[in-house]
C-alpha cells in the first residue's frame, strides 16, 4: 500500500517502512507523528484520490532523528556595479519512519510498529588486553630521560 501525503508545503509518496525526510516538525526521536492530509492512497490497481484530501485517512510514523540538511551557498551579484552578496543555508529536517497507512478511520497496530524497530544488541563493557596497555607512543614518552650535565 502507498499513500501521497502533504507536509512542508511539498508532496511525498511513501509505503509502510519508508524513511522520508520533511521539513522540521515538533516531536524527538521516538515520538509518534499523524499526517492527516492524505491526498491519495492505493494499492495494486485500486487507487483513491482525494478531493482535495481522502476522508478519514491518515499515515503513521515515527520520529528517527532531527537533522539539519547540507549547506547551500546562495551567491548575488550585479555586473559591472560592485555588487556581491554571499549567504549559507542549513534547512532543519525531521527523518521519520512510516509505520502504518491508515484507511476510513483504523487504528494503528501497537505490536506491528514494535516489529518493525531494528532491536540493537548491547554488548558488556568488557577490557581487552588492547585497551589496558597503553599505546606505544605514549609508553615512550612516559620513560624518564636521562641527560648528561655539562662539566
Amino acid at each position: 500500500m502507498f499513500a501521497i501525503i502533504k507536509t512542508g508545503g511539498k508532496q511525498y509518496k511513501v509505503a509502510a517502512n519508508d524513511i522520508i525526510k520533511v521539513e522540521k516538525l515538533l516531536g524527538t526521536s521516538g515520538d509518534s507523528i499523524e499526517f492527516t492530509d492524505v491526498l491519495m492512497m492505493g494499492q495494486g490497481e485500486s487507487v483513491k484520490v482525494g478531493a482535495p484530501l481522502v476522508t478519514n485517512a491518515k499515515v503513521v510514523g515515527t520520529v528517527l532523528d532531527q537533522i539539519r540538511d547540507d549547506k547551500v551557498i546562495i551567491f548575488k551579484k550585479n555586473r559591472r556595479h560592485n555588487y556581491r552578496r554571499k549567504n549559507g543555508h542549513r534547512q532543519y529536517l525531521t527523518v521519520v519512519r512510516i509505520t502504518d497507512i491508515l484507511a476510513d478511520g483504523e487504528k494503528p497496530s501497537p505490536k506491528k510498529a514494535e516489529a518493525d524497530k531494528p532491536v540493537k544488541k548491547v554488548e558488556p563493557n568488557v577490557a581487552t588486553k588492547s585497551e589496558d596497555a597503553p599505546p606505544k607512543a605514549l609508553a615512550k614518552k612516559a620513560a624518564p630521560k636521562t641527560t648528561k650535565a655539562p662539566k
